[in-house]
């Protein structure tokens, strides 16, 4: 299993599941959750979770979040993507989107214990290590692009594209193939 980032060929690779990430933003907060069960279990995230057949990531971001916290997410806006494959042959693409607002009060559920957390004091240290490069970007509303490889939970190597870099097609990524990244 390849475990740097150029060595993928990121252009033809095709995950074994897409899913998304949905980042309720109020008052210069945010909407978090310990998650209690299945990818990332123990770790501080967003609510979020695997697509369905036919779904789309805006739709995703709903269902998932009304099921994992009794939210409804509103005013959903695209944030970036992320791209992950791990040593032991799983592999997982991710929309990462934001909402504005919501409709609901948020409560447990056997999948993750909701809490509001200051953008400022986001706690790193309990979320996966990528999100540490990214959710700044998120937080600034600059588009990101962002591959990774981890065996298990340890990040081996990133690439992150910004900016216009990050609107770049699947097909626009040959040019990886070629780079070298570092973190």
């Amino acid at each position: 299993m390849q475990e740097r980032v150029h060595q993928v060929d990121w252009a033809n690779h095709h995950p074994v599941d897409r899913a998304v990430l949905c980042f309720i933003r109020v008052d210069n907060s945010l909407l978090l959750i310990h998650k209690k069960r299945g990818l990332g279990k123990g770790k501080i995230n967003a609510p979020g979770g695997r697509l369905e057949p036919g779904e789309t990531p805006f739709a995703a971001a709903v269902r998932e979040t009304e099921e994992e916290v009794g939210l409804t997410p509103s005013g959903l806006a695209h944030a970036g993507e992320l791209s992950f494959i791990f040593t032991d042959g799983y592999s997982l693409s991710c929309s990462v989107i934001t909402a504005e607002g919501y409709t609901g009060n948020p409560i447990e559920t056997d999948e993750a214990v909701p809490f509001w957390c200051g953008e400022s004091e986001l706690p790193y240290h309990r979320m996966w290590t990528d999100d540490r490069l990214w959710i700044p970007l998120l937080l600034d509303e600059i588009p990101f692009r962002g591959f990774f490889i981890f065996r298990d939970d340890q990040m081996l190597d990133h690439l992150l594209r910004t900016g216009t870099e990050a609107a770049l097609s699947r097909l626009d990524l040959a040019p990886l193939a070629n780079q070298e990244t570092t973190f």
